[in-house]
């Protein structure tokens, strides 16, 4: 006997994958911007606030362990010592200590992708969380839901490690040299300068 379509259920499934699609390009940006560079360059400060490219790897790596991961019941097989310790709550989730290798964080962030992809691919967008560190009363929360933000939080995470490789070597979005040479950008950025300039008090 032929199974009925669903096309709510195929719709969810486009959806699912689509969002998928999108962590995982993000995922790969911000990996690449650590190739290529010195240890110190990977760790070291580029902005006011502290950010820096390994940084941002273990800020990721953290929120896919806890909100694709634990938030299912799922919790990985491999502990954060910045979490355990409780040393993330003190922003140690945002930068490399001398104690840790790049390799070894670039690694962990792979896994807690991997086991990430495995709850994706075992539950549904409307399969219930509840996420542990947030208040209680909007702790319950969906596999959905919590793509989405994945989804949001490493894209917008790969725009600042785009931005951090452009302060450190000049290497800025991934078409740059497609869309014109050394000469091109210098003039580009001193026309934005111009006109910045008329409005200089």
């Amino acid at each position: 006997m032929d199974v009925a379509a669903d096309p709510a259920a195929d719709q969810a499934a486009e959806l699912k994958a689509a969002l998928h699609a999108h962590l995982e390009s993000s995922r790969a940006v911000v990996v690449a911007k650590c190739e290529g560079l010195s240890d110190y360059d990977v760790r070291r400060p580029v902005t006011a606030s502290g950010t820096s490219l390994l940084g941002l790897v273990k800020h990721l790596t953290g929120m896919e362990q806890v909100y694709l991961g634990t938030s299912f019941g799922r919790p990985t097989p491999f502990a954060l010592p910045w979490v355990d310790d409780g040393s993330i709550w003190d922003g140690a989730d945002m930068w490399a200590t001398e104690d840790e290798p790049r390799a070894w964080l670039l690694d962990l962030y792979q896994r807690a992708c991997r086991h990430s992809d495995e709850t994706v691919a075992a539950l549904d967008l409307d399969a219930p969380g509840s996420v542990p560190h947030w208040d209680e009363e909007r702790r319950a929360t969906t596999l959905g839901a919590l793509l989405v933000r994945m989804v949001g939080e490493t894209a917008q995470h790969a725009g600042h490690a785009d931005i951090c490789r452009e302060l450190i070597d000049g290497r800025g979005q991934s078409d740059r040299d497609e869309v014109g040479d050394g000469a091109y950008w210098t003039a580009y950025v001193a026309r934005i300068q111009a006109a910045a300039d008329a409005f200089r008090d």
